[in-house]
């Protein structure tokens, strides 16, 4: 399982830039696995807590039972009344055990990713006879990522365009005649994509687009299952998409909805990196001849020293550091020295 701090590692480019040179391709061609791992950790999580509340149904249904049997068999008495009616409340929370069970076995037959639930109406004849292979399995991440650059720079106002469609004929459509475009570098570009718009503060723009980088994650991890080209799965995903159960829709949604969460948090944290970066090199160009931070500096020096610097008065200066200890002194005045806030001799330096 992939570390999800992989993720902060991936620099983003500047919107304008067509080559994204910064971009660390194998966190996000990992990036979608990781997601799909998670929702298939949580479901078996829930898988046990359902197997668990059975055992403890089935367990109060039986001592019920046995206590029952050994009751005295009086109608109208007050503790047999008390034990049907429990039993009648465990029999409503049973069909609810039993409801819960068939909604989880319903949502495995409506996995996006399961093939035996994919739907046969969207692959032609022509689509079966011919595997178009993926060509991608022995690159290696460098080879990846320089030809995810190539790709970029040729096909960026493409990319943008399909990601700017707002309904699924449209996308479809615009894929089957940009088959191309079907693969994991313009997953990969769109992700970047949403991640500047969050930066920008596009927030809805990004969340348009957000919806189209699913699309396109869908068909991948489709391809991926039935082993075949992107390409030959275009069809094949917005047809289902568009026949789906509303089970197979809300499995869509949440993965959107997780999606968008986690590009809000990536640029959230890459706005602060960016932040941290820019005080850096501002400090960096403001040190002064030894290496020291003028601000930090004059925020340790004693008040009176700050004063005198404040004022720019050389005399108040002097009566100053006459009335200090003349370690403190030294001190004081070297840190000055070295931060660019007292130079000596001034008009020789000039």
């Amino acid at each position: 399982m992939v570390d999800y701090s992989k993720w902060k590692d991936i620099e983003i480019s500047d919107d304008e830039d067509d080559t994204h040179p910064n971009i660390d391709t194998p966190s996000l061609f990992r990036w979608r696995h990781q997601a799909r791992l998670e929702r298939m950790a949580e479901k078996e999580k829930e898988k046990e807590r359902l197997l668990k509340e059975k055992e403890v149904y089935e367990k109060k249904v039986e001592n019920l039972k046995k206590k029952l049997q050994n009751s005295e068999p009086k109608p109208e008495s007050t503790d047999m009344t008390q034990l049907q009616e429990a039993l009648k409340e465990l029999e409503r929370k049973g069909q609810e055990l039993i409801d819960h069970e068939k909604e989880l076995e319903k949502k495995d037959r409506l996995e996006p990713w399961n093939v035996d639930t994919i739907s046969k109406e969207g692959f032609t004849k022509t689509l079966i006879n011919k595997d178009l292979g993926r060509k991608d399995d022995n690159l290696s991440e460098e080879e990846k990522e320089k030809r995810m650059k190539e790709f970029v720079k040729k096909n960026e106002v493409e990319i943008k365009k399909y990601g700017m469609f707002r309904n699924y004929d449209d996308s479809r459509r615009y894929l089957m005649e940009h088959p191309h475009l079907a693969c994991e570098d313009t997953a990969n570009y769109l992700v970047v994509w949403c991640i500047n718009l969050q930066m920008e503060e596009k927030t809805e723009l990004m969340t348009h687009v957000a919806h189209q980088t699913i699309c396109m994650q869908f068909i991948l991890e489709l391809a991926k299952q039935l082993e075949r080209d992107p390409r030959s799965c275009i069809s094949a995903f917005f047809h289902r998409i568009q026949q789906a159960e509303p089970e197979y829709k809300k499995a869509f949604q949440d993965e959107l909805d997780g999606f968008k969460d986690r590009v809000i948090k990536r640029a959230k944290q890459k706005l602060e990196e960016l932040i941290k970066e820019a005080e850096e090199e501002e400090r960096q160009e403001r040190l002064g001849p030894g290496g020291l931070d003028p601000i930090e500096v004059m925020e340790s020096l004693p008040e009176e020293l700050q004063k005198c610097f404040e004022s720019q008065d050389i005399e108040m200066l002097q009566k100053a550091i006459e009335k200090m200890n003349p370690e403190d002194a030294a001190y004081h005045m070297k840190r000055c020295v070295d931060s660019g806030l007292w130079v000596p001799d001034a008009k020789a330096a000039k």
